[in-house]
């Protein structure tokens, strides 16, 4: 028997397949299942392209293209069929991520003509909890962030991210995009921080969301305020509200050289059950 293999962009009529693939895997493909999930398939509304890999006549392998490249239980031969296609499209992603044993070969295919990298993280553990520790007491005082209160969240989002990643989210093109994704986070009440005088002092944002499972990222403490476990109490914070509000799974994933908040997540009852790789431009 011949076994032939394809892959191409997948319109709105594929939208069941692809998320069947993408729920088989509800953790680790949380982002991109959360995004498909409002948005569908159409490239204008979900912001990118979702590439397909056939085998046999059947979709087996996903990868979305978009601001980020995404591998999405991608097979070895998958991956190398959607490095060709990234390949000939040229570099349009801002990052590459995912699971890290298929990111690596997706960045080993795609390092000698779209590197170098600014930085490479190939080690970020992905922590998971279905329960809360009975071991840290939440934050009484963090909470829902009100849409009236954008302008105070705004200055500590962006010193979380411009730590985080190295560069600001409001270069290019002023921040529009960034202060469109934290407005939308505020109103569907997945961003929370603890606010003293006017200043954030804990936040953390639920940045992906399904029925079977939510991801937290952007976890900050302000510098002023650090070694104090505000991280643990705020995180069990948020964890309760994820856990009683959106998703019976609840996930992030950090650098492994971060240790102290290894140690917090764990505490506040994450356990590691993989890891994922990060590759930014």
């Amino acid at each position: 028997m011949l076994t032939q293999t394809t892959t191409r962009v997948l319109e709105p009529s594929d939208l069941g397949a692809a998320l069947a693939i993408l729920e088989s895997e509800p953790v680790a493909n949380a982002f991109v299942t959360s995004r498909v999930q409002v948005a569908g398939l159409d490239p204008w509304r979900l912001g990118g392209e979702m590439w397909g890999w056939y085998a046999d006549g059947r979709l087996r392998s996903l990868c979305y293209s978009g601001a980020n490249l995404v591998p999405i239980c991608a097979t070895p031969e998958a991956i190398r069929a959607f490095a060709d296609r990234a390949r000939r499209a040229g570099r349009r992603c801002s990052s590459i991520v995912g699971p890290a044993e298929p990111t690596a070969q997706l960045w080993r295919l795609l390092e000698p003509g779209w590197g170098p990298a600014r930085e490479v993280r190939a080690n970020q553990p992905l922590m998971v909890t279905e329960h809360p520790s009975a071991d840290v007491e939440p934050d009484p005082l963090v909470r829902r962030i009100r849409k009236e209160e954008m302008d105070i969240l705004m200055p500590a989002c962006v010193a979380m991210f411009t730590e985080e990643v190295g560069i600001s989210p409001m270069a290019g093109d002023g921040g529009l995009l960034y202060q469109a994704r934290v407005a939308e986070l505020i109103g569907t009440g997945r961003s929370f921080a603890r606010i003293e005088d006017g200043k954030v002092v804990f936040k953390a944002e639920i940045g992906a969301a399904t029925t079977l499972a939510c991801q937290i990222q952007g976890v900050w403490v302000a510098p002023e305020h650090r070694g104090r476990g505000l991280s643990e109490t705020g995180m069990a914070a948020v964890l309760r509200y994820a856990l009683a509000d959106v998703a019976p799974i609840v996930s992030l994933y950090v650098n492994d050289y971060n240790t102290p908040a290894r140690k917090a997540y764990a505490r506040v009852g994450f356990r590691e059950t993989g890891a994922f790789m990060s590759v930014l431009f």
